[in-house]
């Protein structure tokens, strides 16, 4: 069998990286496509390095773009690799343009497409990503839902028959980098000037576009981090840093002290350091979640519905409305002490897809 793997953006390679292990134990043709969306190599470059993936098989170097001539540009370079290649089954990853594109150029070459990560929702209409997730899911053969909510959504959505529970490749990763931390005593992660590690301090990341695209919203949330009682290490996605240039706003200021994207086991040496996170990342939001961190979430809405439930993350739609004391008080809350069990999996999801594919036949049913 030969399998496709087409990612693009920072968490599909976190993802790509248990997924590519669990192909090399077996028989099974694994390719891997990169489609370049995120060409910072603070984004890419060090996931290759750092997860132990191979190299790139095809590089589409489609770099930036709006959305529309991003995706566009990938489903122009994507459908010759196709045409040549002939998978067996083409795999995209989670929500970006990257994976829309490929199951687009997949399908419409009638070669079955498996979804990993299928079945999220955050019902915000207003995110590309929610656009580009249920295209995915409703275009894709079989799809890979990684928790009981997202089996939930799918079947809403008269999507049962294609849909099996895998659990979460994330987790598989982030709780190896986890135990090879703490167990090897990797040097402290590279924190931005003025943080130190041994002290308390918040880990913060912001790039989603709701938060950065409007300079009013940007400065609010901004605003509310450069006044909280303890440091923040802000580690700025090249969005942010490009929004922030463009409407005149200082990043590093007040607790803020700026620093680079890191490579993940850095970022998971990172969170474990920290007293808590402050994100509008959904990948974050479950890392820090797994490594039981406390989290607050700068949207109105999460994907991620389980670390809410279970009290470890607070969603803020907007801090510089709150209280400044009710604000500080909620970003350094205490960790809750109920055991929040295990609703990502057990960290053998990326066996489970290996296996599940393994179960389907040319056609996308289950053999």
């Amino acid at each position: 069998m030969k399998v496709i793997s087409i990612v693009g953006a920072r968490p599909q390679l976190v993802k790509l990286a248990p997924v590519s292990a669990a192909f090399a134990d077996t028989e099974h043709e694994h390719l891997i496509v990169h489609t370049g969306q995120h060409y910072d190599a603070d984004l890419s470059d060090v996931f290759f390095d750092g997860l132990g993936i191979p190299d790139p098989d095809v590089h589409l170097g489609v770099g930036s773009g709006s959305h529309g001539a991003q995706t566009g540009s990938v489903l122009l370079a994507l459908d010759p690799v196709l045409e040549r290649e002939k998978p067996d089954w083409v795999l995209v990853y989670g929500d970006t343009n990257s994976t829309i594109a490929g199951a687009l150029s997949a399908v419409k070459m009638h070669i079955p497409v498996a979804h990993l990560e299928a079945g999220l929702r955050s019902f915000n209409r207003r995110m590309p990503e929610e656009h580009n997730r249920v295209l995915t899911d409703h275009c894709a053969d079989l799809l890979l839902a990684p928790t009981e909510e997202a089996m939930r959504h799918l079947a809403a959505e008269g999507l049962s028959d294609r849909s099996e529970l895998a659990g979460d490749v994330m987790v598989d990763i982030c709780l190896r980098i986890r135990d090879a931390v703490l167990a090897e005593g990797l040097p402290a992660p590279v924190l931005p000037g003025g943080i130190d590690p041994a002290r308390p301090f918040l880990l913060a990341t912001l790039h989603r576009p709701d938060n950065t695209d409007d300079p009013g919203r940007l400065a609010a949330l901004l605003e509310s981090l450069a006044s909280l009682p303890v440091p923040v290490a802000l580690l700025a996605h090249p969005r942010l840093v490009a929004r922030a240039e463009e409407h005149g706003l200082e990043l590093d200021r007040g607790s803020v002290h700026v620093g680079r994207p890191l490579p993940y086991a850095d970022l998971v040496a990172a969170v474990l350091a920290s007293s808590g996170v402050v994100t509008d990342s959904g990948g974050l939001q479950k890392e820090a979640f797994l490594l039981r961190r406390t989290t607050t979430t700068v949207r109105p809405e999460t994907e991620w519905v389980e670390t809410v439930d279970t009290g470890w993350n607070v969603l803020v739609p907007d801090p510089h409305a709150m209280d400044p004391d009710a604000w500080a008080g909620t970003v350094t809350r205490a960790a809750p002490t109920a055991d929040p069990g295990t609703p990502y999996g057990d960290g053998h999801a990326a066996k489970n897809v290996v296996r599940i594919i393994e179960g389907r036949d040319a056609k996308g049913r289950r053999a």
